[in-house]
């Protein structure tokens, strides 16, 4: 019996039109009817998901939910944060000399709000901040409080110029930090020890429940640790080849109503 799910949002809960549907909204309801626990866990931060957990109710007293690709793990109710994992102001200004260095344009995040250090504004930054209804904030990095609590840095550009700027980081900033690609235009850099497997792992444990109770749902390169980690790790129709070699179950695509089918064969049809 699983007893606990954790699902992406961008091209998994949410299809092209960026919209949940009723028959994915329907299965969720269906889900926690019977016990089982609902957790979105996205790359987005908190200010980004806030609309979603109220639309699926996901607010409950012991509901969570997970943001910044697992930096920081909240109770939706009491907005306690029982996890979190952050950059400091040095790793700020380290990867800010990192993307003058391999030419990239690059924003990043506090709790609350959204940055970039860049006058000239990238149209990908542009894009997640209406994603996540946020504002952008042009701030030179000489004027950025040293006790920031960084969840995350993005370096940003089109699919093939993020390509080559990857390809030129050095080795050295790999290793000293998690580097993944959430979509072909985002970069996203964190500290080393985080991950989505690493925080549905710990909630998990928080809640007692086993790793063979649960259930990962996702579709990109960032989901891979959480899909490796579940006791069922699912892969969308629409996923890369990387997530749906090691998922135990294919659904369909995000546009197929995925969540929905894969809920209602693993859980709601037993």
């Amino acid at each position: 019996m699983y007893k606990l799910v954790a699902i992406d949002i961008d091209g998994t809960l949410l299809n092209s039109r960026e919209e949940i549907t009723k028959e994915v909204s329907n299965a969720i309801q269906a889900v926690k009817e019977k016990g089982v626990k609902v957790v979105l866990c996205t790359g987005r931060p908190i200010g980004g998901v806030h609309h979603l957990v109220e639309e699926l109710e996901l607010n409950d007293k012991e509901d969570f939910v997970i943001t910044f690709n697992g930096a920081l793990v909240q109770n939706t109710n009491t907005e306690e944060v029982i996890l979190q994992n952050l950059l400091t102001y040095q790793d700020l200004m380290d990867l800010h000399e990192l993307s003058i260095n391999v030419n990239s344009h690059m924003h990043y995040f506090d709790l609350d709000d959204m940055f970039t250090p860049n006058k000239k504004i990238h149209l990908y930054t542009i894009y997640e901040a209406f994603a996540n209804q946020l504002p952008i904030h042009y701030r030179p990095l000489d004027e950025t409080p040293e006790d920031i609590m960084v969840p995350k840095v993005m370096f940003i550009d089109y699919e093939e110029r993020l390509n080559n700027i990857i390809e030129a980081i050095p080795k050295a900033y790999k290793e000293k930090y998690m580097m993944v690609t959430s979509t072909p235009f985002f970069l996203e850099i964190l500290n080393p020890i985080v991950s989505k497997g690493n925080a549905v792992k710990q909630l998990a444990n928080r809640l007692s429940i086993k790793r063979e109770e649960v259930i990962c749902i996702g579709d990109g390169e960032n989901d891979l640790s959480m899909i490796e980690y579940a006791g069922c790790g699912v892969a969308m129709g629409n996923a890369t080849s990387l997530v749906k070699k090691p998922a135990d179950f294919q659904t369909l695509s995000k546009d197929e109503n995925g969540v929905a089918y894969a809920l209602d064969k693993l859980i709601l049809s037993k």
